[in-house]
C-alpha cells in the first residue's frame, strides 16, 4: 500500500488558512441585546437608552446592537432577570432591590436615604464592597451589571392626602415593588406596602386597591397619575439608582473591546440622563401644579430618616450599610 504525504509547507499553509478563516469568522460575529424597561416612551430614560444603543452601534460598526423595548414589551422584570440567568441575550433596567434577591447585601443601595447625591453614586461605583457584590452576581447568578450610573431622581409619596411625617402614612396602602428592601422601607416609613406591577398602578388607584404610590416626579406625567392623585409629598426617601443588567454568559461571549464599549457608553448615557432628570424636576413640578396637584414641601425629613433605619435593621443590612458608608466617606 502506498501512502502519500503532503509537503510540510502545504500542511502549514492549510492550517494557517483554517486559523485565519476562524479568526475572520469570529471577527465578523454580531451580537444583539434585546433591552427591556417598564417606563413609557416619553420618559427621559427611554431617550437615554436609545442614545446608549446608537453609540454602541456606531463604535462597533453595527456588530453590537441594542434593541430597546419600552413599557415592559418583553415581559415583567422578574421574568426577564430569570431569562438573563439562563444566558438569553436580553437586558433589563432594574434596581438593587431586585438584585438583592440574589446577593442580599446589594439591596442596601435602595434603602431609605442611602445615597442622596450624584456624587455619592459615583463614589459607590468605586467602593470595594459594591464591586464585590457585582462580581458575585456575575459569577454565582449569571447577572452582569453593565453600570449603575442611571439615577432616576428622588422617590416621593404621591397620595390623596398631605404627608408631612411618618404618622400621616399610617393606614395608607402604598404601591411598591415586591422586593424585600422596598417592602420594608415603605413599612418602616409608616405605610402598608402593596406589591403591584408598574402597569397596574393607575387602575389600582382608580379602583382604590391602593391609596397612593411612591415614585419619582417624572413618572407622574408619563403615567397620568395626576388624574387620580392630589398630593406630591417631597419625602425624598429613596434616591432611585437603577442598574443596567445583561446575561453574564452573553457578556463573556463578546470580544473584550465590545465589552469595554458597552460599559463606557452605558456610563456616559446614564450620567447624561441622570443630569437631565434633575434639571427637568422643577419643570415637572410646575406641570403637576398646573394639573391640579399640590406639592407638599414642608416634610419632616429628620423624622423620616430616623424611621427609615428600621428597614435596615429588619433585613439585617445595617452592617452592610455602615461598611459601604465607611468606604465612600459618608457618616
Amino acid at each position: 500500500m502506498k501512502t502519500f504525504k503532503k509537503p510540510l509547507a502545504t500542511l502549514c499553509a492549510a492550517v494557517g488558512l483554517a486559523a485565519l478563516t476562524g479568526m475572520a469568522a469570529q471577527a465578523q460575529e454580531t451580537f444583539t441585546i434585546r433591552f427591556n424597561h417598564v417606563l413609557g416612551p416619553s420618559e427621559p430614560y427611554h431617550e437615554g437608552f436609545l442614545n446608549w444603543a446608537k453609540r454602541v452601534g456606531e463604535r462597533t460598526n453595527g456588530r453590537l446592537k441594542i434593541q430597546v423595548y419600552h413599557s415592559a414589551q418583553l415581559g415583567v422584570e422578574e421574568d426577564i432577570i430569570e431569562q438573563m440567568r439562563q444566558g438569553a441575550n436580553v437586558g433589563q433596567n432594574t434596581d438593587s432591590a431586585r438584585l438583592g434577591n440574589y446577593v442580599p447585601g446589594i439591596a442596601v443601595m435602595n434603602g431609605p436615604y442611602f445615597a442622596e447625591t450624584l456624587e455619592e453614586v459615583d463614589k459607590l461605583s468605586k467602593a470595594p464592597t459594591v464591586i464585590q457584590w457585582q462580581e458575585e452576581l456575575a459569577k454565582n447568578h449569571g447577572l452582569k451589571v453593565v453600570c449603575f450610573d442611571w439615577v432616576q431622581g428622588y422617590r416621593h409619596f404621591f397620595t390623596n392626602k398631605p404627608i408631612k411625617n411618618p404618622q400621616d402614612l399610617d393606614g395608607l396602602r402604598i404601591r411598591t415593588p415586591p422586593a424585600p428592601i422596598w417592602q420594608e422601607s415603605i413599612r418602616a416609613l409608616g405605610a402598608a406596602p402593596v406589591a403591584m406591577a408598574f402597569g397596574e398602578m393607575y387602575p389600582g388607584l382608580q379602583q382604590r386597591a391602593i391609596d397612593g404610590v411612591e415614585l419619582v416626579y417624572n413618572n407622574i406625567p408619563a403615567g397620568r397619575f395626576y388624574e387620580v392623585l392630589k398630593y406630591a409629598n417631597e419625602t425624598r426617601h429613596i434616591m432611585l439608582i437603577n442598574f443596567q443588567v445583561i446575561s453574564a454568559a452573553y457578556f463573556n461571549r463578546m470580544p473584550k473591546d465590545f465589552q469595554t464599549i458597552l460599559v463606557e457608553e452605558c456610563k456616559r448615557a446614564g450620567q447624561e440622563t441622570s443630569a437631565k432628570i434633575f434639571d427637568l424636576e422643577q419643570k415637572v413640578k410646575q406641570q403637576l401644579k398646573e394639573k391640579g396637584m399640590t406639592v407638599v414641601e414642608d416634610v419632616d425629613l429628620a423624622a423620616f430618616r430616623k424611621a427609615g433605619e428600621k428597614a435596615y435593621e429588619a433585613l439585617k443590612l445595617t452592617e452592610a450599610k455602615n461598611k459601604v458608608y465607611k468606604e465612600i466617606g459618608k457618616n
